[in-house]
């Protein structure tokens, strides 16, 4: 009768009421029956005793469209070994559609090299059917770009639209919302979204609000205007009366470290205004970011070229250097992670390149700015492990990765990827579940699975529920680990010992099936 039979488990269903005893019966993409199975058979039967058994994690904030991970490595297996099922791009104000034009694609350049792309869709509806013939590992749901829309009218002027382009950018959403965008997402620190007023992300709110979907921000400012950036969120929600949810809520550097506090307090009280808020956070200390983000605002006004141009004139160098040496960022704390350089760069800190050059750090930032083309990755450790706690306690927090999918194999590119990719949620479960009991196995898993799903709308997902599509794992709680590491995140986990997508296993024995059953989901 059944597919697959998963026997003497220990159910943990992602609502985070109390775990129970009971088999799960799959039949086809479905979960069919869950109760007691003992009598019953199936074509493959999975002995969970001693194991728990839950909804497939759901990963918000994933970046492997952006990063074209999704296309150029589809099984994204650093994804299934740790239990994502479903992942949510078009983060950061950054989508693969809908374009107005195939140059839009320049969107997603800080983090992908453009010379490896070729694109042959611009609406969603179109980027759906070109992932349907490639076939991914995971389900994909993707939001729209704020910065994506605003690129496809105004190029790379740095102004903002007028009547008449809000009403284009208008058009574009609705018709990507009505062929299933889950909701639009904003990245209002990078250039092109930086001038953005509240007006205008009100009016695209709206729209969001209409076709219930999520209005998703990369906040202005992670650092000293924390508070401001959440308050302008906020109150674009309270106008709109759109849910929202804040991308990788952190404070950025030390001196901004007593921000988190109170940043959580103004979520918990926009909840009391009615307010559907959350975020969602990844479990390290470092940041991964592009590195022109740490230059003077006008120095990228225009796009790259103008940038690149501004870097090699050299007053306006020297006037950027010194812009640079007045700021609060500890550039001592910056690593080299993935750049169009060679692979000698990686792995290596600024300050190392700066002294071995004879420079100053702010000239070897310009330097290789200047080399790489304007795409280097960097990461960096100015994060607090207790704001990390804070996030984890708050009742509106969501475990997500802010990562890509990769493979072992990547390691030979020389890029130095961040550990979040590799190992988010297996580390939650090991570090603050099992080790330091700061919250319940049934708090973090609905953290991973039913909270996402509900919030962004991912009907029969997040819950293992009878007629629910097959999004199972099977884990064992007493080898749970994760191994990535900022030196080597190339490391897979343990104890995440069967993945199964909509009613295939990806997963068997923590061996990779090369599995692809992902489905696209749409609002």
């Amino acid at each position: 009768m059944y597919d697959i039979i998963i026997k003497n488990g220990t159910i943990i269903d992602g609502t985070g009421e109390e775990m129970y005893k009971a088999d799960i019966g799959i039949k086809g993409e479905e979960i069919l029956k869950i109760g007691e199975l003992h009598n019953e058979k199936g074509d493959v039967e999975i002995d969970a005793t001693g194991k728990y058994v839950c909804p497939g994690f759901i990963d918000v904030n994933n970046h492997s469209d952006t990063y074209w991970q999704i296309f150029s490595n589809p099984d994204l297996e650093s994804l299934i070994q740790q239990g994502i099922t479903t992942i949510v791009g078009g983060n950061c104000g950054s989508s693969l559609a809908p374009l107005a034009s195939a140059k839009n694609i320049e969107t997603i350049q800080k983090w992908a090299n453009l010379k490896e792309i070729n694109i042959n869709w611009l609406s969603l509806n179109e980027l759906f059917e070109e992932l349907g013939k490639k076939k991914v590992s995971v389900n994909f749901g993707t939001l729209v770009g704020h910065g994506t829309l605003r690129r496809g009218i105004l190029g790379d002027q740095m102004k903002n639209p007028d009547s008449k382009e809000l009403e284009f950018m208008k058009g574009m959403l609705e018709r990507a919302m009505k062929e299933g965008a889950l909701g639009m997402s904003t990245g209002l620190v990078y250039t092109h979204a930086r001038g953005a007023t509240f007006e205008e992300l009100s009016e695209l709110a709206r729209i969001v609000q209409r076709y219930d979907g999520i209005y998703v921000t990369h906040l202005r400012d992670e650092g000293a205007d924390l508070m401001e950036s959440i308050a302008e969120a906020v109150k674009i929600a309270l106008e709109t009366k759109v849910k929202l949810h804040i991308s990788h809520l952190k404070a950025v550097g030390e001196k901004n470290w007593g921000l988190m506090e109170q940043a959580i307090d103004l979520i918990k009280e926009a909840w009391d205004h009615e307010v559907e808020i959350t975020f969602d956070f990844y479990p390290y200390t470092s940041i991964g970011s592009v590195l022109y983000t740490l230059l003077p605002g006008w120095v990228s006004e225009g796009g790259k070229k103008m940038m690149l141009n501004r870097l090699s004139d050299r007053p306006t160098r020297i006037r950027v250097a010194d812009e640079m040496k007045n700021s609060e960022f500890d550039f001592s704390k910056i690593e080299i992670g993935i750049s169009n350089l060679n692979k000698t760069l990686a792995r290596r800190k600024i300050t190392e390149i700066a002294k071995a050059q004879n420079k100053s750090v702010e000239e070897a930032i310009i330097d290789i700015l200047l080399a790489s083309d304007g795409r280097v990755i960097i990461s960096s450790e100015v994060l607090s492990v207790e704001n990390l706690k804070k996030a984890i306690l708050s009742d509106f927090s969501i475990v997500s990765s802010n990562g890509s999918g990769y493979n072992l194999e990547h390691e030979k590119t020389g890029e130095l990827v961040h550990p979040r990719s590799f190992g988010s949620f297996p580390r939650v479960l090991k570090k603050y579940v099992v080790d330091e009991k700061l919250i319940t196995w049934e708090e973090a898993i609905m953290k991973m699975t039913g909270l996402p799903a509900e919030k962004f709308n991912l009907r029969r997902r997040g819950e293992l529920k009878e007629r629910n599509f097959a999004d199972v794992l099977v884990i064992e709680p007493k080898k749970i680990q994760d191994f990535a590491t900022n030196d080597n995140p190339y490391q897979y986990n343990q104890g995440i010992e069967q993945v199964i997508v909509n009613g295939q296993i990806a997963l068997n024995q923590a061996k990779y099936e090369s599995v692809k059953n992902g489905g696209i989901i749409r609002l």
